[in-house]
């Protein structure tokens, strides 16, 4: 697959068609209106296609901007819709672009320290974390430390508002999109798996669409060895860059 990392206004409208039929072919609960309305509040998108028939086989849709916490600049991504067509599952391109169009906005965007806030309402998302990243939170083995709660917390509560909640660290849409039947369950084997363990007690009602409040520092010395390897891996992204920085 080819992938493009593209600032949102310059997506064209069959793109956006494409990416809302992807997304309806595989959650519950979409709509145009809401799809637009979060595509508009993101200012990236990644886009992978079939080298072949160039038909969309996935995207991600980015927000990155600048944000001041305790008196500290930070460049913070905040992710947003994001799918993989069932099909595409077998191939490595989404991590390994992903991690590529990420490499390439701290390169070119970010300033001083880059954080990823991540919401995950299935296992497959929160699996990514510990998958290529060595210090992600929450997570099963370790607590998460004050100043990072507090940092996530700060975040998920600006950018979601009275959503977020605190005590529990999940976000509640009041309409909620959730994965279709043969995509949100657990396959058997994977459910003895600490991380997924862990995910299923933090996120009880993911199936219902409810989203873990997950936070991670974006840094060389932050991946794991599969990570490492997807970063310095060729990963055929193409960009189109433009000044869409908030």
């Amino acid at each position: 697959m080819k992938s493009l990392l593209i600032p949102v206004q310059k997506l064209q409208p069959s793109d956006r068609t494409a990416m809302y039929a992807l997304l309806q072919n595989h959650f519950k609960g979409i709509t145009w209106d809401g799809f637009q309305l979060d595509l508009e509040r993101k200012n990236w998108v990644l886009l992978l296609r079939d080298e072949t028939s160039n038909a969309l086989k996935g995207f991600s849709t980015l927000m990155l901007c600048q944000k001041t916490f305790l008196r500290e600049k930070i460049s913070v991504v905040y992710s947003g819709d994001t799918i993989v067509d069932p099909s595409a599952w077998s191939s490595t391109t989404l991590p390994r672009c992903w991690i590529a169009a990420i490499n390439f906005l701290r390169q070119h965007y970010a300033e001083n320290k880059l954080y990823w806030l991540l919401i995950c309402s299935g296992f497959r998302t929160y699996r990514f974390l510990p998958t290529f990243w060595q210090d992600f939170y929450p997570r099963y083995d370790v607590t998460t430390p004050n100043n990072v709660n507090n940092l996530m917390g700060n975040l998920a509560q600006e950018y979601y508002g009275s959503l977020y909640q605190e005590a529990t660290g999940i976000i509640r849409f009041p309409h909620p999109q959730t994965l279709r039947e043969g995509l949100i369950e657990i396959p058997s084997g994977r459910q003895t798996n600490r991380h997924i363990q862990f995910f299923q007690e933090k996120n009880p009602d993911y199936r219902l669409g409810d989203e873990l409040v997950c936070l991670t520092e974006i840094n060389y010395d932050n991946l794991t060895l599969a990570g490492k390897r997807m970063w310095q891996s060729k990963s055929f992204l193409e960009s189109v860059q433009d000044s869409v920085l908030i």
